[in-house]
């Protein structure tokens, strides 16, 4: 596939502006049969159940109600609106309704970038963008928050591209996009700063005597989007929430999503980079001076953070867009529309085809959590034990939320900040066997809950004064006993020199 002007008679039919739905169509069906992938990730259950602690009481949290640790420690919860959607559709559907409406949004974000691109650019070059935000994104794709707010970064992002492109400033009807990403998700602050690039953008390419009033234009929209952002239950301490994961420091390295791209074996990001790099100079693409650094930009975030490079992938189209159509050709539009009338027959028939098709899935296959994070029978006989102070697994720390234990730690990482992380993560891992034996006595723990093949499992097998109660393939619980004995002291060779 290359990035190429397509005919006229291509950019005439009427299919053509239906790319977005196809695109929509097939990356819901794929996300769907990948269902199970889609709760992987251990925060889903704690999400959902602060969302349904939401529903119960009519607000939302301010102190934290679910850790021993932190108990009554100030917390907020910059999510509350995707958690309550979430706990409210498993509570209609079970797990099949997370991983329908997280498959459901991804696919809204990838036909709404393709609809955005395809207004510029050829389908096959629109494709090509779509199918790598595709890839980079799947790894990211889970049934947690952030992939609800996703939608409205592109179509915020996108707005204000196009405005720029257009040397104007960005229309207020897009403020209402800032109020719903401030109460889905944290990220909305990225999108408070990307305003000042993308303004700038504007300025600079504008006729010099429109850029006094461009400016002005873009200060008040900038202003209003930051009153915006403030729309929540929680006001403006929603805006100062997310320093909190900016002060996490050594703790984010520890985190999967939040480590560095790492070369070392080839992946995706390494591919579309290379390939990237390889296009633009076969093509001898050139770019304006703030597009580039608004591309390195996102493209620095995705070194620095593997979290970060659904946000490459996603508004790097939207950036390179204007610029390549207007060096590779840009898409006809006019009368790439179908007939209404069609349009609404065929969007009803594919509505109706998805529902059918969700419901079939659904009846034959159980989506449910990974194992691996979800210690089921470890817990249920932790419950039995009716200790209070359990030392945990981080990746447990969900489901124990979910269970109604009090757990250690869990995936509110920027809640418990960096030391107690980097702490709880060096005594877990025994990278500083003395924190292990510290926390254990500093919080007064009575029993531990650990995944069986952990390093700290093993040497608790081997410390007087813990017993192990029970274990399985996935966690094993030692209990605090004092008369417990496991040292065996080695034998002695008087004959070894």
């Amino acid at each position: 596939m290359t990035l190429s002007v397509v005919n006229t008679a291509e950019d005439a039919s009427p299919m053509r502006g239906l790319l977005p739905l196809w695109v929509g169509v097939f990356a819901y069906a794929l996300l769907l049969l990948a269902g199970d992938r889609l709760l992987i990730d251990p925060d889903t259950q704690w999400q959902i159940t602060v969302g349904q602690w939401i529903l119960d009481h009519r607000a939302v949290p301010e102190t934290d109600i679910y850790s021993f640790t932190m108990r009554g420690q100030p917390w907020i919860s910059t999510q509350w609106l995707a958690q309550v959607a979430y706990a409210k559709i498993y509570a209609w559907f079970g797990w099949t309704g997370p991983v329908v409406l997280a498959a459901g949004a991804s696919a809204a974000t990838l036909a709404l970038l393709t609809r955005f691109l395809s207004q510029r650019l050829s389908n096959s070059a629109t494709l090509v963008f779509v199918s790598v935000a595709l890839a980079l994104t799947a790894p990211h794709i889970l049934a947690r928050p952030h992939v609800l707010a996703l939608s409205v970064m592109v179509a915020w992002i996108g707005g204000l591209i196009a405005a720029a492109d257009k040397h104007r400033a960005p229309s207020f009807w897009l403020l209402p996009l800032m109020v719903l990403w401030a109460n889905l998700h944290g990220g909305f602050v990225f999108g408070l700063v990307m305003i000042a690039p993308i303004a700038l953008d504007a300025v600079v390419n504008a006729e010099a005597r429109l850029r006094r009033s461009l400016v002005l234009r873009w200060a008040a929209f900038a202003a209003a989007a930051l009153a915006a952002s403030c729309c929540t239950p929680y006001g403006w301490n929603a805006l100062l929430a997310s320093q909190k994961i900016l002060a996490l420091g050594s703790a984010l390295p520890l985190i999967t999503e939040w480590r560095p791209a790492d070369f070392g074996v080839l992946r995706p990001f390494e591919i579309v980079l290379l390939g990237g790099i390889g296009l633009a100079l076969f093509r001898g693409i050139k770019l304006p001076p703030l597009r580039i650094l608004l591309l390195l930009g996102l493209i620095h975030m995705a070194l620095a953070q593997g979290r970060a490079g659904e946000i490459l992938a996603l508004l790097a189209p939207l950036i390179l867009a204007a610029p390549l159509a207007r060096q590779i050709g840009g898409a006809d539009v006019a009368g790439s529309h179908a007939a209404t009338p069609v349009r609404g027959v065929l969007f009803g028939a594919v509505a109706v085809a998805l529902l059918t098709g969700t419901l079939a899935f659904a009846s034959v296959h159980r989506f449910a959590p990974n194992t691996t994070t979800s210690p089921v029978a470890a817990v249920a006989a932790l419950k039995k034990l009716n200790l209070a102070r359990v030392f945990n697994d981080y990746d447990f720390g969900g489901y124990l939320i979910a269970s109604g234990v009090a757990p250690f730690i869990d995936g509110r990482t920027e809640f418990y900040g960096e030391k107690f992380f980097v702490d709880h993560n060096a005594a877990s891992g025994l990278m500083e066997p003395d924190n292990l034996f510290r926390l254990l006595e500093e919080y007064k723990i009575e029993a531990t809950l650990m995944r069986t093949q952990s390093a700290a499992t093993k040497l608790l097998d081997h410390i007087d004064g813990w017993q192990k109660v029970y274990a399985d393939d996935v966690a094993t619980i030692h209990v605090r006993k004092p008369g417990a004995m496991h040292t065996i002291e080695p034998a002695v060779d008087s004959k070894a020199k």
